[in-house]
C-alpha cells in the first residue's frame, strides 16, 4: 500500500530553489550547525554518524589493500611548504596562516595544512633508504583549512573533514595500480554503502590536481543537473621526490626516486548523498549508511502494555544488529511521522494496542512511501531482504537518473543546451583553448575524460578540428 505523501512545508520544494531546499535539509535534519566564524561548521551527531558509516567501511577497505593509518601535524613551516613551488602555487590563495604563537610572534610563519603532501613528503625522506622499506602506504583521517571564499555546508567549506592517503613505490607501474586500485574502492563505496553511482575517468590537466601528472576523479550526478567532485586520486611521478630527496637504493645499487601517489575524499559525500536522494520532505538514505536505520513510534502510548511492547521489539532489534532508535517522547505520532521522514530514516514501524492484539507491526519505506502490515514474529527475519531491496531501488533509481542525462552533443550549441541539466558527452580536440571556450561560453568545466573513449563523432564539437578525445562537461558545485 502506498501513502499519499505530505509535503513538509518547513522544507523549500526542490525544483523552487534548490540551494535553499538543500540549506533546509541541512539545518531542518540536524546534520550541522553554523559556527560564528565563516565557513567553519558543527557537525551535529546525526551529520557525523553520517561520516562515520562512510570512514568505517573505507578505513576497513584501506587497511584490507594494505595501508596503514598515521596522523601528521596540523602546521606546516613555510619554509616547507614553499619547497614544491608547483603545489604552493596551487594553493597559496587558499592558506590559512598563523603568525603569532601565544604572545609572541612566529619566527616562521606556520601555514595551517589545506593537505599535506609536503608533511608526507618530509616523512618519507627520512624514513626510507632501501627497496626493502618500499611500498609505504600511508592514510590519515583529518581535518584540512582552505580559505574559501564562497562555502556551503559539506560541499566547500573553509574546514571540512577527509581521508588522505599517501604512497610512496619503487617502480611507476606499482604506484599508477595504486592510484586506479583506490579510484576503484571510492567507486564501489558509491554503489555498495551510498548508492550513488559515479562517473569515472582522468581529469584533464588544467583540472589536474597542482603537482600531479595525472589526477583521476569521481562525479555525481546531483538531481539539479550539476556535477559535484567527490573524490580524487592522483599519480605524482616522481616529482615529489626529486623535490624532497625521497630516493631508495635498489636491487641494482642504484639510487633512485620513489614514485608517489595521493588521493583522498571527504565530507562531501554527505552532500552527495543528500543532493542525490533527497526530496521535498528532506533526507532519503540508504540503510547501509543511515545513523538510525529504524525508528519505532509507539502509538498511543499510554495505553497499557504498549511501551513495553515496543522497547521489546527494539531490543530484539538491536540484539540483531540494527541501529534502532525508540522514540517514547511525548511528542504526538504526526509529529515523529515528520520528523524521521525528513531525518532519512529508512523504515519506520509503528506499534499501538490493535497491533498488538492483531499480532502486527506496521511498517512504512522512506524511499517509496509503503506501508505495509508485518506479522510480528516475522519482523527481524523480513528486514534484510527489504533492506537489500531498498538499497537496490535507491541505486537504480541514482543509475536512472544518471544515463538520462548524459547527452552526447555534435556542436557547441548542443553543448550549451547540455550542460544545464546534466552531462555533456563530447569529441575534444584535446586542446585547452576548446577547454576554456566552453567555460567561458557555459560557465561548465571538463569533469572526465572516461576509461570508455568510444567515440560518437569524428570533429571536436568546439572547434570543428578532428577529435582525439571524449570527454565530458557539467556545471559543477
Amino acid at each position: 500500500m502506498e501513502r499519499q505523501q505530505v509535503k513538509n512545508e518547513s522544507i523549500t520544494s526542490r525544483d523552487v530553489d534548490f540551494a535553499q531546499w538543500y540549506t533546509d535539509v541541512c539545518k531542518k535534519a540536524e546534520l550541522m550547525d553554523y559556527s560564528s566564524v565563516k565557513g567553519f561548521i558543527i557537525y551535529r551527531p546525526y551529520g557525523y554518524a553520517i561520516w562515520e558509516q562512510i570512514q568505517s567501511y573505507l578505513d576497513k577497505k584501506f587497511k584490507q589493500t594494505g595501508h596503514q593509518n598515521v596522523y601528521m601535524p596540523m602546521v606546516i613551516p613555510e619554509s616547507l611548504f614553499n619547497k614544491e613551488k608547483e603545489h604552493v602555487e596551487g594553493f597559496a590563495p587558499e592558506t590559512l596562516i598563523a603568525t603569532q604563537g601565544g604572545k609572541e610572534k612566529l619566527d616562521e610563519r606556520l601555514i595551517i595544512r589545506p593537505t599535506s603532501e609536503v608533511l608526507f613528503c618530509e616523512h618519507y625522506a627520512k624514513i626510507v633508504s632501501s627497496y626493502r622499506d618500499l611500498p609505504k602506504k600511508y592514510n590519515q583521517w583529518c581535518s584540512v583549512v582552505r580559505w574559501e571564499k564562497t562555502t556551503r555546508p559539506f560541499l566547500r567549506g573553509a574546514e571540512f573533514l577527509w581521508q588522505e592517503g599517501h604512497t610512496v613505490h619503487a617502480t611507476e607501474s606499482e604506484a599508477r595500480q595504486e592510484t586506479l586500485t583506490i579510484l576503484d574502492i571510492y567507486a564501489t563505496l558509491g554503489k555498495e554503502l551510498m548508492a550513488v553511482p559515479f562517473l569515472q575517468g582522468r581529469k584533464t590537466d588544467k583540472e589536474k590536481f597542482a603537482g600531479a601528472m595525472e589526477t583521476y576523479g569521481i562525479e555525481a550526478l546531483m538531481y539539479d543537473g550539476k556535477s559535484l567532485q567527490s573524490g580524487t586520486s592522483h599519480y605524482f611521478g616522481t616529482g615529489f621526490a626529486e623535490a624532497f630527496g625521497i630516493s631508495f637504493q635498489d636491487r641494482d645499487n642504484t639510487l633512485k626516486p620513489v614514485h608517489q601517489t595521493s588521493w583522498g575524499v571527504s565530507t562531501r559525500l554527505i552532500g552527495s548523498l543528500i543532493m542525490v536522494h533527497g526530496d521535498d520532505n528532506g533526507l532519503v538514505l540508504p540503510p547501509l549508511v543511515a545513523p538510525i536505520q529504524i525508528v519505532i513510534v509507539p502509538i498511543q502510548m499510554n495505553k497499557e502494555g504498549v511501551l513495553e511492547h515496543a522497547r521489546a521489539l527494539a531490543d530484539e532489534l538491536s540484539a540483531a544488529g540494527y541501529r534502532v532508535h525508540l522514540d517514547a517522547s511525548d511528542q504526538t505520532p504526526g509529529w515523529k511521522f515528520a520528523e524521521y521522514e525528513m531525518k532519512g530514516v529508512p523504515l519506520r514501524l509503528e506499534v499501538g494496542p490493535r497491533d498488538i492484539q492483531n499480532g502486527i507491526v506496521v511498517a512504512s519505506t522512506r524511499h517509496d512511501h509503503k506501508k505495509a502490515n508485518w506479522n510480528r514474529s516475522e519482523v527481524v527475519s523480513s528486514i534484510p531482504a527489504l533492506f537489500k531491496e531498498i538499497h537496490h531501488e535507491m541505486y537504480q533509481k541514482a543509475v536512472n537518473h544518471l544515463q538520462s542525462h548524459i547527452f552526447p552533443v555534435a556542436n557547441i550549441d548542443e553543448l550549451t543546451k547540455a550542460v544545464q541539466s546534466g552531462y555533456a558527452k563530447t569529441m575534444w580536440c584535446g586542446q585547452q583553448a576548446c577547454e576554456d571556450k566552453v567555460k567561458e561560453l557555459t560557465s561548465a568545466t571538463a569533469r572526465v575524460l572516461p576509461f570508455d573513449q568510444k567515440p560518437h563523432a569524428e570533429t571536436c564539437a568546439i572547434c570543428g578540428k578532428k577529435a582525439t578525445k571524449v570527454i565530458y562537461f557539467a556545471k559543477a558545485y
